[in-house]
């Protein structure tokens, strides 16, 4: 269903990419449960980073292989920056829809860089590619987006659904019609294989708090 490109187990052998899809996972805006779990994971990140300034959270492991990758770009990774709005800003976990809530839950609390899709938006199989600079797609704003060398990005057989520098597309995006989801996570060098299986299996936890019906259709890491 996934594979990474001969150029990229060639260049970042130890980069990894994981894929989780649940199906039966009808989307809520909102739901009880998970605005507790976000609260809680609110207090939980606070307390745990609040005495740290942005350099020292920058320098967390995890953080930091993100960092080293987002600064070849010239950008800060945006998951820190989230991390820090909630953190040192005072500010609440926004989302769209209980799905996407979710992954921003499970992103800020591992620092694992992850997108989201409508699994049945899809075109099979996945490939993990890195970019030459001439790839080119629709952004979830809509805007068209010309890959930089070097960005790392799935796609499937019709077109480009993420990009580490420049998110999600807007063809396969999450909707209040979506039931089944397909979550990718990008682990650059310094973030391994068992960090990658614990974000997805947290994020599943996630879902199950508003969708215990949920069924994993998948959990793969290459």
């Amino acid at each position: 269903m996934i594979q990474t490109s001969p150029n990229w187990k060639k260049q970042l052998p130890e980069a990894y990419v994981g894929l989780l899809v649940l199906k039966n996972a009808p989307n809520l805006t909102d739901h009880p449960e998970l605005q507790a779990a976000k609260a809680a994971l609110e207090e939980e990140l606070r307390s745990l980073y609040g005495d740290r300034d942005r350099k020292a959270l920058r320098e967390e492991p995890v953080l930091a292989a993100y960092d080293s990758f987002y600064r070849r770009f010239r950008k800060t990774y945006h998951v820190q920056l989230q991390l820090e709005s909630v953190v040192f800003h005072g500010k609440n976990i926004q989302a769209p829809s209980a799905l996407v809530a979710c992954m921003f839950m499970a992103e800020l609390s591992t620092g694992l860089l992850t997108a989201a899709h409508d699994y049945k938006a899809l075109e099979l199989p996945l490939s993990a590619e890195i970019a030459t600079g001439d790839e080119t797609y629709q952004r979830l704003n809509g805007t068209q987006q010309q890959l930089k060398e070097g960005d790392l990005f799935i796609k499937d057989q019709q077109g480009i659904l993420s990009s580490v520098i420049y998110g999600p597309d807007q063809r396969t995006q999450i909707g209040s019609d979506t039931a089944q989801a397909a979550y990718t996570t990008y682990a650059p060098p310094g973030v391994d294989e068992s960090q990658v299986k614990a974000q997805l299996e947290l994020l599943e936890t996630y879902v199950r708090l508003w969708a215990p019906d949920a069924v994993r259709e998948l959990l793969v890491i290459v």
